[in-house]
């Protein structure tokens, strides 16, 4: 599991992510009106600014560890927001990501 400050950035940065990108995709799969994109480009700018408080002083090593919170944090939007349960292939595949992200965020590496 990442640390606690890490989870909490990813968490956080998952939520901005996943309520831009459904803004979008409300206005273009779900007919809802153009000004569903104004709120969805400020989410997705916050995201992108969570992404780089991540204790990490690589980009890429932080976009990694973060797509595995952002995965199982797409299954908790399916759950909440959309009413469809995760099945267990769904949460099986959560768990395996979260451990991914855990060993690449918090492996220790040398200088």
């Amino acid at each position: 599991m990442p640390s606690a400050p890490a989870l909490g950035i990813f968490l956080a940065a998952a939520f901005f992510e996943i309520a831009g990108c459904f803004a979008f995709w409300a206005w273009l799969r779900l007919g809802k009106s153009i000004g569903w994109l104004c709120p969805g480009i400020i989410c997705l700018t916050i995201f992108a600014w969570m992404l780089t408080l991540a204790p990490s002083d690589a980009a890429g090593r932080a976009y990694a560890a973060y797509g595995g919170v952002y995965i199982a944090a797409s299954l908790l939007w399916l759950w909440v927001v959309e009413r469809q349960q995760p099945d267990r292939w769904d949460l099986a595949g959560a768990a395996v990501c979260i451990l991914g992200a855990a060993i690449i965020l918090l492996a220790p590496r040398t200088a």
